[in-house]
């Protein structure tokens, strides 16, 4: 589980092709491997990925073509900035929102507008996922815990403060590039929970086993 508070703007160091379609990953980031260990969880531009081996500031990790596929590392050449965040401690804080590091789909960058503090940054999105995107509610660009600004029926914008420009890939993202995305996942679970509920209980038997009589019919009449 993590927060969504990038800790580290680190740099991909060299994407080796693997068995299949899977790739090794090497990635710099001397303050996210400073306590990291083989297993350990980080999420690399939203993307939960597990630590292989750590040596000398890097950490290389493997990514299924599953992962490749519906995500945009696969885009991932050497020299690429990445969004760096440890997996979050039991007892820390939560500056961000809860993100599982599971990216929902792709998005594109499709305009920016920059003013005098800040830049309004708008996404394309998935239609599948526009459903669960909320104006004030919160979304991941990135790895990035971001909160809804405007949204439409295939688009939504966010405000970037200047702290979230410099450390953190979204400043450079240019319209037209690919970011990884994760809905708020209690929408899911909501959707899911009413879903449910809508659908109504099971209907009963109409002749219950054993000939119990149905509630307000004598004798199981019917």
């Amino acid at each position: 589980m993590f927060t969504g508070i990038v800790e580290e703007l680190g740099e991909v160091v060299r994407v080796t092709e693997t068995a299949g379609d899977s790739a090794l990953v090497a990635v710099r980031g001397p303050l996210v491997t400073s306590d990291a260990r083989h297993g350990d969880s980080i999420a690399v531009n939203g993307v939960c990925l597990t630590v292989v081996d750590v040596e000398n500031g890097t950490f290389t990790a493997d990514v299924m073509g599953e992962t490749l596929r519906r995500s945009a590392l696969g885009a991932l050449r050497a020299g690429d900035p990445v969004n760096l965040e440890r997996a979050a401690a039991l007892g820390s804080r939560l500056g961000g929102h809860l993100v599982q590091g599971h990216v929902d789909g792709v998005g594109e960058v499709v305009a920016r507008e920059p003013a005098a503090q800040w830049e309004t940054v708008r996404f394309r999105l998935p239609a599948a996922l526009s459903r669960y995107v909320v104006e004030k509610g919160s979304i991941t660009v990135d790895g990035v815990s971001l909160t809804v600004a405007g949204v439409g029926e295939d688009w939504f914008a966010v405000g970037l403060i200047p702290t979230t420009l410099k450390l953190t890939t979204l400043g450079a993202r240019r319209v037209g590039d690919p970011v990884n995305l994760e809905v708020d996942v209690l929408a899911k679970y909501v959707e899911r929970l009413l879903g449910a509920r809508l659908a109504g209980p099971a209907v009963p038997d109409a002749d219950p086993p054993g000939g119990l009589p149905v509630a307000g019919l004598p004798g199981g009449a019917a």
